[in-house]
Order: C-alpha cells, then structure tokens, then sequence
C-alpha cells in the first residue's frame, strides 16, 4: 500500500493546536534571524515574540538552549579552536594563544571592527586532524604556530582559511 503524504501531514496539521504549531517555528525563525544579523538582536526576539504570540521568555529559553545561536553580535568570520583532549594534548593551547596574539582579541571576543570573533570548542570531530581550527566552515589540521600564523593573516585578509 502506497502511503499518502499529504493526507497524513494534513492529519497531523488537525492534531496539533494553533499555539504547538507557532512553537513549532520558533527555532527555524530563529536560525533565520541569526543567519540576517550574525546574532539574535533583541528588538527582533521581541519581534518574533509578538508575532508568533508567545511569551519572550519562552522564546530566550529556546534560543539559549542551542549553543550555536547567539545574543551577542559576531565577527564576519568566526575562527574557532578545538581544545578536546586529542587537540589539547597535541598543542592547542599554544594555537589558542597565538591567534589571540595574531588576531588582537582573546578568545570569546569579537574585533571592534566586527572582522573576527575567536570560540573554542570542545570537540570538532576531527581527532586524526589535531590541533584543529574551524574558520567559517573550513577545517585546518594539524595547526601549530606558523599555521595559526597563517590563519590569523588570512582572516584579516578577508580570506576564509589558513590554507
């Protein structure tokens, strides 16, 4: 028996009620927010709140679960450090240091001129790779000090990566 999907989707529809299905877009509008400003502007979560009519401390509580949505504005690139253990033991507290050096901000700073936030994370994913760096997206491996160097003039260049 072939299934037909728009008819168990409309049968979802009438199970949900009006205010399930407006909590059910918060976090795409706020990934949709994030994407047009770089962050989650206030006057916009305050916005969404009117809008989907939904309390704004419930939309502050959705939006602060999520690690990767942020309520503070970011660089045009983002340049974070992995410091999970293979990365660590391998040297990115020196990368760490050395691109807060390069780049002029400690890490958890964004550059006055909005070029540059520095983030570290726990776990890139890419132990093979270690030390890792992720600038907007794009993996550099095995990052000591000239790399990061290299990274550091990149960005400032305007270029997405060290390589």
């Amino acid at each position: 028996m072939i299934v037909d999907y728009e008819k168990e989707m409309s049968m979802v529809g009438d199970l949900l009620t009006d205010e399930q299905k407006r909590r059910a877009v918060v976090i795409q509008a706020l990934h949709k927010i994030q994407k047009e400003h770089n962050y989650l502007p206030a006057e916009k979560l305050e916005q969404l709140s009117r809008e989907l009519d939904l309390p704004l401390s419930e939309i502050y509580s959705t939006a602060s679960f999520y690690k990767q949505l942020h309520f503070k504005p970011r660089g045009k690139n983002i340049v974070c450090v992995c410091v999970g253990t293979a990365c660590h033991v391998r040297g990115s507290g020196e990368v760490v240091k050395r691109l807060e050096d390069s780049l002029g901000v400690k890490v958890g700073e964004t550059a006055p001129d909005m070029s540059v936030t520095l983030e570290t994370v726990g776990c890139v994913g890419c132990c093979g790779l270690a030390p890792v760096v992720v600038v907007n997206d794009v993996i550099s491996g095995e990052v000591g000090p000239k790399k990061a160097d290299d990274i550091a003039k990149s960005v400032k260049n305007g270029g997405p990566s060290g390589e």
